[in-house]
């Protein structure tokens, strides 16, 4: 008992996962609207990006690297500050896009009917456009976590310090963290393209995605930094 206690104490950031059913049952009773109008998010740019079905897998590690990088974040016991940030973007983000759809519900009319090709990858492409609906795209979710978790894991205490000898001695430590960081931009740079190319999201949800996290980021991360900064001058 003592040490269920301990480990209860000591994990208790856990609280914030509460909030994952609430955001999958607002989510999913959006996704079965029927009975609204639904605005077509669509630009001239969307009509020059080809369609491309090897994007899926980018796409479909989305939820890898999400589940990965907080489970990171969550173990760092030492920096709980960085995972209370990184979650902050997340939930403030996401909620502000549930409360969008709700407000104005909207729709994307771009997949394609048919395949050129049919192979592995417009077989998972299928199931993700039967299993998944048109609507509710524009800011996107998808765009927006991803560029959070890759913030997120640059401004987390080590990869931020990584050249810092004093926080990070190990040489083959700080060359695997920098490897770390520029793949998760990689990732996140695919991640995005992939919501185009699959033609999942318009390229408004992108900018959509983009500005929302800009905002977050602001008032979360540099917008106290600021302060502590201001206050330590003074």
């Amino acid at each position: 008992m003592t040490r269920l206690k301990e480990f209860l104490f000591k994990y208790k950031h856990a609280i914030i996962i509460l909030y994952m059913p609430i955001y999958l049952l607002w989510f999913t009773s959006l996704e079965k609207r029927t009975n609204v109008h639904f605005t077509d998010i669509h630009c001239k740019i969307d009509d020059y990006i080809p369609f491309c079905e090897f994007f899926i897998i980018p796409y479909l590690l989305w939820f890898l690297y999400v589940a990965v990088s907080l489970v990171y974040l969550f173990f760092q016991t030492k920096h709980l500050d960085d995972f209370y940030r990184c979650c902050a973007v997340l939930l403030l983000g996401m909620t502000t896009s549930l409360l969008i759809y709700t407000i104005f519900p909207n729709q994307q009319t771009m997949r394609p009917k048919t395949f050129d090709h049919s192979n592995i990858f417009t077989t998972i492409i299928d199931i993700l456009y039967r299993t998944d609906t048109d609507t509710n795209v524009f800011p996107s979710i998808h765009v927006f976590n991803s560029i959070a978790i890759h913030f997120g894991i640059s401004r987390s205490y080590y990869f931020r310090n990584v050249d810092d000898v004093n926080i990070v001695k190990n040489d083959k430590k700080r060359k695997a963290i920098k490897i770390l960081r520029l793949s998760s931009l990689i990732l996140c740079i695919l991640i995005c393209i992939s919501t185009l190319t699959l033609k999942q999201h318009s390229f408004l949800d992108l900018v959509g995605g983009c500005v929302l996290f800009a905002f977050y980021y602001t008032i979360i991360y540099i917008r106290p930094f600021r302060q502590t900064k201001l206050s330590t001058d003074c």
